[in-house]
């Protein structure tokens, strides 16, 4: 069966606390977009996976959706299966593609093998691959709140806009975007602001990790501004980076100037 693990933009993003295991807590807001992989599993006389697309890197055996197929078989009788993955979402640049493939890999099989697992149990099982994983069980936007793994439905809807978004052809290391992070928690909560207008966030709804990666890495400052420059009522790193996005009433025109050389748009 072929399914289609979509990617997502962190509408802010605050780092609030912390805590005495070595992670932070935070606050955030997952909102799913469109842009996905095609994650094809089948059962096979033998385990194996290969995949086309982007390079995803690494070992084979450490790849997320493997992971995924390997979590679930501890528990239920799982046949081999051969697993193709066609990669659209770039790793390392905030939009969750690996938690992604781990997340829908979960709902393949339970629909494939008639596992007849409810969402909070494919959740209960994703969060063990991941802090985001569970949010791709449910994909609707939510609050994400603790290490992204206590999740909340809000009422976001940003369909009336285009989102454009932007990968430069490096990556942000997680550990690179959390030095020298500042915990905080604002007087404003984000589903407090999130309710503005989207014309209002700007200025208003910030990722954190901002302060810390655009100055590693000056292109990203630099995209952020050319979205505004091309009219985008809000823009912003996602996660803990690379990728920045812009919302739109109205695609923008652009050429192969617009953006520095190697970047991969996504509209």
């Amino acid at each position: 069966m072929v399914v289609f693990p979509n990617a997502k933009i962190n509408l802010g993003l605050r780092i609030t606390k912390k805590r005495k295991d070595g992670y932070h807590n935070l606050e955030t807001i997952f909102y799913p977009i469109e842009v996905s992989d095609a994650l094809d599993v089948v059962e096979s006389a033998k385990f194996r996976i290969d995949s086309t697309g982007l390079v995803p890197g690494g070992k084979a055996e450490d790849n997320l959706a493997v992971l995924a197929y390997t979590l679930l078989k501890k528990d239920f009788d799982l046949p081999p299966v051969h697993i193709h993955l066609h990669k659209k979402i770039p790793f390392g640049t905030g939009l969750g593609g690996g938690s992604s493939d781990a997340a829908f890999m979960l709902t393949a099989l339970n629909t494939l093998f008639s596992l007849n697992l409810k969402k909070p149990t494919l959740a209960m099982y994703a969060e063990k691959l991941g802090a985001d994983c569970a949010f791709f069980v449910y994909n609707t936007p939510s609050l994400a709140t603790d290490i992204g793994n206590i999740l909340t439905p809000l009422n976001v809807d940003l369909s009336t806009y285009y989102i454009l978004v932007v990968v430069p052809p490096f990556r942000v290391r997680t550990a690179d975007a959390y030095q020298n992070i500042h915990p905080d928690v604002p007087r404003e909560t984000l589903t407090d602001l999130i309710k503005l207008p989207v014309t209002l966030w700007r200025g208003k709804l910030h990722n954190a990790f901002e302060e810390t990666v655009f100055n590693k890495f000056p292109d990203l400052p630099g995209i952020k501004n050319t979205l505004y420059n091309l009219g985008a009522v809000y823009a912003s790193m996602t996660g803990s980076g690379s990728a920045v996005y812009g919302l739109f009433d109205d695609l923008p025109v652009m050429d192969r100037n617009t953006f520095p050389e190697g970047c991969l748009i996504y509209r």
